[in-house]
């Protein structure tokens, strides 16, 4: 019987446009379900992809401390979330999201 030889899968790898890089975050940031830690290694394997040297030259932070902050074992400060995705070429929006009916009447009676 021959034994399946299996090499550890690294996204990163498979991150090779913008376009997929900004899908990867928006569906981490819907997954996280507010774990910043969460959100925070989605953005270290992008900057991984992008090359690490580069983000930390293009924040002004040291590759030392992204490696850190973005490991997924720390929430990093708002400032250094906003510097990385503005150093991999992305941009954060915000959507109005109605959860149930009332929300949904509130929204009308204030029209």
């Amino acid at each position: 019987m021959t034994k399946t030889v299996t090499s550890r899968y690294d996204v990163a790898e498979h991150l090779r446009t913008p376009e997929e890089m900004a899908a990867y975050l928006e569906a981490s940031i819907e997954e996280a379900d507010g774990d910043t830690a969460f959100i925070a290694k989605a953005l270290g394997d992008i900057a991984r992809a992008k090359g690490m040297s580069r983000v930390a030259r293009d924040t002004g932070l040291s590759r030392e401390s992204l490696y850190k902050a973005l490991s997924g074992e720390r929430n990093p400060t708002w400032d250094t979330v906003l510097r990385v995705v503005g150093a991999l070429g992305l941009k954060l929006r915000v959507e109005a999201v109605l959860d149930s009916d009332a929300d949904a009447q509130d929204a009308s009676v204030r029209r």
